[in-house]
Protein backbone atom coordinates (compact mmCIF):
# COMPACT_ATOMS: atom_id res chain seq x y z
CA UNK A 1 0.00 0.00 0.00
CA UNK A 2 1.22 3.49 -0.85
CA UNK A 3 2.09 5.66 2.17
CA UNK A 4 -0.56 8.04 3.53
CA UNK A 5 0.13 11.74 3.77
CA UNK A 6 -2.44 12.31 6.53
CA UNK A 7 -4.05 9.85 8.95
CA UNK A 8 -6.85 10.85 11.33
CA UNK A 9 -7.34 8.62 14.39
CA UNK A 10 -10.45 8.80 16.57
CA UNK A 11 -12.40 6.73 19.08
CA UNK A 12 -15.70 6.18 17.26
CA UNK A 13 -17.14 6.11 13.75
CA UNK A 14 -18.45 9.67 13.05
CA UNK A 15 -15.93 11.42 15.38
CA UNK A 16 -13.63 12.25 12.47
CA UNK A 17 -16.51 13.53 10.35
CA UNK A 18 -17.48 16.00 13.09
CA UNK A 19 -14.02 17.22 14.01
CA UNK A 20 -11.71 17.24 10.99
CA UNK A 21 -13.76 15.94 8.07
CA UNK A 22 -13.58 19.17 6.11
CA UNK A 23 -9.81 19.30 6.50
CA UNK A 24 -9.46 15.73 5.20
CA UNK A 25 -11.66 16.53 2.20
CA UNK A 26 -9.64 19.65 1.44
CA UNK A 27 -6.37 17.72 1.71
CA UNK A 28 -7.65 15.03 -0.66
CA UNK A 29 -8.74 17.70 -3.13
CA UNK A 30 -5.20 19.06 -2.99
CA UNK A 31 -3.86 15.65 -4.00
CA UNK A 32 -2.84 14.21 -0.64
CA UNK A 33 -3.52 10.59 0.29
CA UNK A 34 -5.70 10.67 3.39
CA UNK A 35 -6.89 7.98 5.77
CA UNK A 36 -9.02 7.46 8.87
CA UNK A 37 -8.69 4.88 11.62
CA UNK A 38 -11.55 4.42 14.11
CA UNK A 39 -10.46 2.64 17.27
CA UNK A 40 -13.91 1.24 18.14
CA UNK A 41 -17.07 0.37 16.23
CA UNK A 42 -19.30 2.31 18.64
CA UNK A 43 -20.87 -0.89 19.94
CA UNK A 44 -22.13 0.73 23.16
CA UNK A 45 -24.16 3.34 21.31
CA UNK A 46 -27.93 3.48 21.81
CA UNK A 47 -28.57 3.08 18.09
CA UNK A 48 -27.11 0.72 15.54
CA UNK A 49 -24.80 -2.28 15.67
CA UNK A 50 -21.02 -2.46 15.18
CA UNK A 51 -21.56 -3.91 11.70
CA UNK A 52 -23.94 -1.08 10.82
CA UNK A 53 -21.57 1.59 12.14
CA UNK A 54 -18.64 0.19 10.16
CA UNK A 55 -20.72 -0.01 6.97
CA UNK A 56 -21.80 3.60 7.51
CA UNK A 57 -18.19 4.63 8.08
CA UNK A 58 -17.26 3.13 4.72
CA UNK A 59 -20.03 5.13 3.05
CA UNK A 60 -18.82 8.26 4.85
CA UNK A 61 -15.27 7.54 3.67
CA UNK A 62 -16.40 8.01 0.08
CA UNK A 63 -17.75 11.47 0.90
CA UNK A 64 -14.49 12.28 2.70
CA UNK A 65 -12.49 11.18 -0.39
CA UNK A 66 -10.34 8.91 1.78
CA UNK A 67 -7.73 6.64 0.26
CA UNK A 68 -8.08 4.24 3.21
CA UNK A 69 -10.26 3.63 6.25
CA UNK A 70 -9.99 1.02 8.98
CA UNK A 71 -11.32 0.05 12.40
CA UNK A 72 -9.41 -1.67 15.22
CA UNK A 73 -12.65 -2.95 16.84
CA UNK A 74 -11.48 -2.08 20.37
CA UNK A 75 -14.16 -2.03 23.13
CA UNK A 76 -16.34 1.08 22.96
CA UNK A 77 -16.74 3.08 26.20
CA UNK A 78 -14.03 0.89 27.69
CA UNK A 79 -11.05 2.14 25.74
CA UNK A 80 -7.90 1.66 27.80
CA UNK A 81 -4.33 2.76 27.16
CA UNK A 82 -2.69 -0.64 27.50
CA UNK A 83 0.56 -1.89 26.00
CA UNK A 84 -1.34 -4.29 23.73
CA UNK A 85 -3.51 -1.47 22.37
CA UNK A 86 -0.54 0.85 21.83
CA UNK A 87 1.39 -1.88 20.01
CA UNK A 88 -1.58 -2.76 17.78
CA UNK A 89 -1.94 0.87 16.76
CA UNK A 90 1.82 1.29 16.34
CA UNK A 91 1.90 -1.59 13.86
CA UNK A 92 -0.90 0.03 11.86
CA UNK A 93 1.02 3.32 11.82
CA UNK A 94 4.13 1.51 10.58
CA UNK A 95 2.06 -0.10 7.82
CA UNK A 96 0.31 3.12 6.74
CA UNK A 97 3.36 5.38 7.23
CA UNK A 98 1.54 8.75 7.50
CA UNK A 99 3.51 11.98 7.52
CA UNK A 100 0.84 13.80 9.57
CA UNK A 101 -1.44 12.26 12.22
CA UNK A 102 -4.59 14.03 13.45
CA UNK A 103 -5.63 13.07 17.00
CA UNK A 104 -8.49 14.09 19.30
CA UNK A 105 -7.63 16.89 21.74
CA UNK A 106 -6.17 15.55 24.98
CA UNK A 107 -9.06 16.72 27.20
CA UNK A 108 -12.77 16.08 26.73
CA UNK A 109 -16.10 14.94 28.17
CA UNK A 110 -15.96 11.39 26.80
CA UNK A 111 -13.11 9.29 28.24
CA UNK A 112 -12.74 7.42 24.94
CA UNK A 113 -11.95 10.68 23.16
CA UNK A 114 -9.07 11.83 25.30
CA UNK A 115 -7.77 8.28 25.66
CA UNK A 116 -7.72 7.99 21.88
CA UNK A 117 -5.48 11.05 21.79
CA UNK A 118 -3.21 9.61 24.46
CA UNK A 119 -3.02 6.18 22.82
CA UNK A 120 -2.41 7.75 19.43
CA UNK A 121 0.48 9.88 20.62
CA UNK A 122 2.22 7.02 22.41
CA UNK A 123 1.66 4.65 19.48
CA UNK A 124 3.23 7.17 17.11
CA UNK A 125 6.31 7.20 19.30
CA UNK A 126 6.46 3.41 19.59
CA UNK A 127 6.08 3.07 15.83
CA UNK A 128 9.55 4.52 15.43
CA UNK A 129 11.26 1.85 17.54
CA UNK A 130 12.86 -0.78 15.34
CA UNK A 131 12.49 -3.76 17.67
CA UNK A 132 8.79 -3.58 18.55
CA UNK A 133 7.73 -5.57 15.48
CA UNK A 134 9.88 -7.70 13.20
CA UNK A 135 7.43 -7.77 10.28
CA UNK A 136 7.19 -3.98 9.70
CA UNK A 137 9.69 -1.18 9.21
CA UNK A 138 9.98 1.62 11.78
CA UNK A 139 8.07 4.80 11.02
CA UNK A 140 7.39 7.85 13.14
CA UNK A 141 5.08 10.57 11.79
CA UNK A 142 6.66 13.97 11.21
CA UNK A 143 3.78 15.93 12.77
CA UNK A 144 0.92 15.36 15.20
CA UNK A 145 -1.94 17.84 15.24
CA UNK A 146 -4.92 17.79 17.60
CA UNK A 147 -8.46 18.51 16.50
CA UNK A 148 -9.81 20.96 19.08
CA UNK A 149 -13.26 21.83 17.72
CA UNK A 150 -15.01 20.78 20.95
CA UNK A 151 -12.35 22.02 23.37
CA UNK A 152 -12.54 25.49 24.88
CA UNK A 153 -8.99 26.43 23.88
CA UNK A 154 -7.41 28.92 21.53
CA UNK A 155 -6.46 27.07 18.34
CA UNK A 156 -2.93 27.13 16.98
CA UNK A 157 -4.44 27.41 13.50
CA UNK A 158 -7.77 27.10 11.71
CA UNK A 159 -8.36 25.48 8.33
CA UNK A 160 -10.84 27.16 5.98
CA UNK A 161 -13.38 24.45 5.09
CA UNK A 162 -16.05 26.68 3.56
CA UNK A 163 -15.93 24.88 0.21
CA UNK A 164 -15.89 21.48 1.92
CA UNK A 165 -18.53 22.02 4.60
CA UNK A 166 -21.53 20.59 2.74
CA UNK A 167 -19.59 17.49 1.73
CA UNK A 168 -18.51 17.10 5.37
CA UNK A 169 -22.19 17.18 6.37
CA UNK A 170 -22.99 14.50 3.78
CA UNK A 171 -20.26 12.33 5.29
CA UNK A 172 -21.69 12.74 8.79
CA UNK A 173 -25.26 12.07 7.68
CA UNK A 174 -24.10 8.80 6.10
CA UNK A 175 -24.42 7.50 9.68
CA UNK A 176 -28.16 6.99 9.33
CA UNK A 177 -28.33 4.86 12.48
CA UNK A 178 -27.12 7.86 14.48
CA UNK A 179 -28.59 10.84 12.66
CA UNK A 180 -31.62 9.49 10.80
CA UNK A 181 -35.16 10.02 12.02
CA UNK A 182 -35.81 6.97 14.24
CA UNK A 183 -38.05 6.20 17.20
CA UNK A 184 -35.28 4.34 19.04
CA UNK A 185 -33.58 6.79 21.41
CA UNK A 186 -35.46 9.62 19.74
CA UNK A 187 -35.53 11.80 22.83
CA UNK A 188 -31.72 11.63 23.08
CA UNK A 189 -30.90 12.45 19.46
CA UNK A 190 -31.44 15.82 17.75
CA UNK A 191 -33.13 16.09 14.36
CA UNK A 192 -31.13 16.45 11.16
CA UNK A 193 -32.06 20.14 10.98
CA UNK A 194 -30.79 20.66 14.53
CA UNK A 195 -27.55 18.79 13.77
CA UNK A 196 -26.93 20.97 10.74
CA UNK A 197 -27.62 24.14 12.70
CA UNK A 198 -25.34 23.15 15.58
CA UNK A 199 -22.39 22.09 13.44
CA UNK A 200 -22.75 25.08 11.16
CA UNK A 201 -22.72 27.40 14.18
CA UNK A 202 -19.52 25.84 15.56
CA UNK A 203 -17.78 25.90 12.18
CA UNK A 204 -19.02 29.47 11.61
CA UNK A 205 -17.43 30.58 14.87
CA UNK A 206 -14.02 29.22 13.92
CA UNK A 207 -14.34 30.43 10.35
CA UNK A 208 -14.99 33.92 11.67
CA UNK A 209 -11.63 33.84 13.48
CA UNK A 210 -9.84 33.66 10.13
CA UNK A 211 -12.25 35.74 8.05
CA UNK A 212 -14.00 32.84 6.28
CA UNK A 213 -17.44 31.28 6.57
CA UNK A 214 -16.53 27.88 8.02
CA UNK A 215 -13.40 26.64 9.78
CA UNK A 216 -11.96 23.69 11.69
CA UNK A 217 -9.54 24.43 14.56
CA UNK A 218 -6.39 22.55 15.51
CA UNK A 219 -3.75 22.69 18.23
CA UNK A 220 -0.09 21.75 18.00
CA UNK A 221 2.32 21.45 20.92
CA UNK A 222 5.31 22.80 19.01
CA UNK A 223 5.97 26.39 17.96
CA UNK A 224 4.98 26.96 14.34
CA UNK A 225 7.71 28.23 12.03
CA UNK A 226 7.13 31.23 9.75
CA UNK A 227 9.69 32.17 7.09
CA UNK A 228 7.86 35.10 5.47
CA UNK A 229 5.93 37.40 7.77
CA UNK A 230 4.83 39.48 4.78
CA UNK A 231 2.82 36.48 3.55
CA UNK A 232 0.92 35.84 6.79
CA UNK A 233 -2.81 35.40 6.39
CA UNK A 234 -5.74 36.87 8.43
CA UNK A 235 -5.99 40.64 8.69
CA UNK A 236 -5.20 42.45 11.93
CA UNK A 237 -7.71 45.22 11.16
Amino acid sequence: MKDLDILAIAAHPDDIEQTCGGTLIKAAEMGYRTGALDLTAGDMGTRGTPETRIAESEAAARHLLLAWRGNLRLPDARLENTLAVRLSLAVEIRRLRPRVVVLPYWEGRHPDHYRAGEIGYEACFLAGLRKIDSSTEPHRPFKIVYSSIYAHVTPSFVVDVTAQFERRMQALLAYESQYGERAEGGALFPSEAEIRERLAAVARFYGNLIGTRYGEPFVVKETLRVDDIAALGVRSF
